[in-house]
């Protein structure tokens, strides 16, 4: 497959790994690129948008980024707190009277950013179409029973995060989440980047292609569980969806902020330099610090089953490659880093002591919960050439 676009000789590795995933990997249609210090040092992308119809990536080709999405939930609701409008250490009930019952009643701020609010998932169904709706799904949040108590543990909110935290961001700025995101971080860094896609922009949108497991695949514990267990955490919370299909249109259009948004590698880039500049463009530099540092971690994850490290909102370095987790349960950025991970294996993240920002994404899912060799041989390959090591806890240092 063809590659195009630019590549800084500096990062020549990067360009190396994103032709050799093509050849070697099973790679069908991507996109990568990283800037330092502000300043755009690789932009490409390849293969095909669409293999059955011989449509090709292009260069403003976007598809949906999954969990990518929750980080930019995470940014307006940092762009909220850097302005005085909301507290994480406040109650949640303060600006959600209706979030508070049914043991809920004690959650602040913090613990929802953390993955610590206990709605990892619904028990009942979530009916045809319900994703779409944003005032069902937020009154469906109010009304479930916590998992367990709220602060006591963290358990991955799968897609649940866009709808308790974006309501945090609907509530307090009186914007839906997607319009919200637009005015606030899109518009003003030009990045394109949709939480919602309205039906007058003409995108060229990649499907999604899921990922067919292969015998010879070592499951991981979740996966066991999905497949085994129909009132697990881990199954509810992958396929309690109500039908969302995101390659439709349709789905597409929904504000489905714990996995829905659009975009491509350029257009998260776009957001992530300010926050690896630290610009002060979208929040303040007390903001960025406390946005990258390591806010909740657990050896055991109530939800993926594996050790987990999150800042407020966005995931930090997580090197379970030694733990005996199974492939795809890793994803080693730098120490300082803060980004997040789309399943599938895509991934947008800003490193402020090396002011790198860099993402990738694709249309063929991968294997495994966090990411594969395909995204961590590219990142591998930028921290190297920035003259960064590897250490034993599992991130990349100078």
């Amino acid at each position: 497959m063809a590659v195009s676009g630019k590549c800084d000789p500096k990062f020549a590795k990067v360009k190396e790994e994103f032709e050799r995933s093509f050849s070697e990997r099973g790679e069908v249609g991507a996109s990568v690129c990283l800037s330092v210090g502000g300043q755009s040092a690789v932009d490409l992308w390849g293969g095909m948008a669409n293999p059955e119809t011989g449509d090709p990536w292009q260069e403003d080709t976007v598809s949906i980024v999954f969990s990518c999405t929750k980080a930019a939930v995470a940014l307006c609701a940092h762009i909220l707190i850097d302005r005085g409008q909301l507290n994480p250490a406040a109650l949640v009930k303060d600006y959600w009277p209706e979030f508070a019952q049914k043991g809920k009643e004690k959650t602040t701020v913090q613990m929802m950013l953390n993955h610590e609010s206990a709605l990892p998932t619904l028990r009942d169904p979530v009916p045809p179409g319900g994703f779409a709706d944003w005032n069902y799904m937020t009154k469906r949040m109010a009304d479930e029973e916590a998992f367990w108590e709220v602060g006591v543990r963290n358990g991955y909110h799968m897609i649940n995060f866009g709808w308790t935290v974006g309501e945090l961001v609907r509530r307090v700025s009186g914007k839906s989440l997607g319009t919200f995101f637009r005015e606030e971080v899109a518009e003003k860094t030009g990045a394109r980047f949709w939480i919602g896609l309205p039906e007058s922009e003409k995108v060229h949108i990649a499907p999604i292609r899921q990922y067919v497991p292969k015998p010879d695949d070592q499951p991981s514990e979740f996966i066991i569980k999905l497949m085994t267990e129909p009132d697990s955490i881990q199954h509810k919370s992958f396929l309690n969806t109500g039908g969302w299909d995101f390659n439709d249109r349709k789905g597409q259009a929904a504000e489905i902020g714990g996995g829905g948004g659009l975009s491509n590698a350029r257009g998260q880039v776009a957001w992530y330099t300010e926050l690896a500049t630290n610009s002060g463009k979208l929040v303040s530099a007390d903001t960025l610090a406390a946005m990258s540092m390591v806010s909740t971690a657990t050896q055991r994850d109530a939800t993926l089953l594996i050790p987990t490290r999150f800042a407020s909102g966005f995931m930090k370095s997580m090197d379970n490659r030694r733990g005996g987790y199974g492939p795809g349960t890793s994803a080693v950025i730098g120490e300082k880093a803060f980004g997040h991970v789309g399943a599938g294996g895509s991934i947008g993240f800003a490193d402020p002591e090396c002011g790198l920002a860099f993402s990738y994404t694709m249309n063929q899912m991968g294997n495994g919960l966090l990411l594969n060799e395909r995204c961590q041989s590219l990142i591998d390959a930028a921290y190297t050439a920035l003259g960064y090591r590897t250490n034993a806890p599992g991130a990349w240092v100078l």
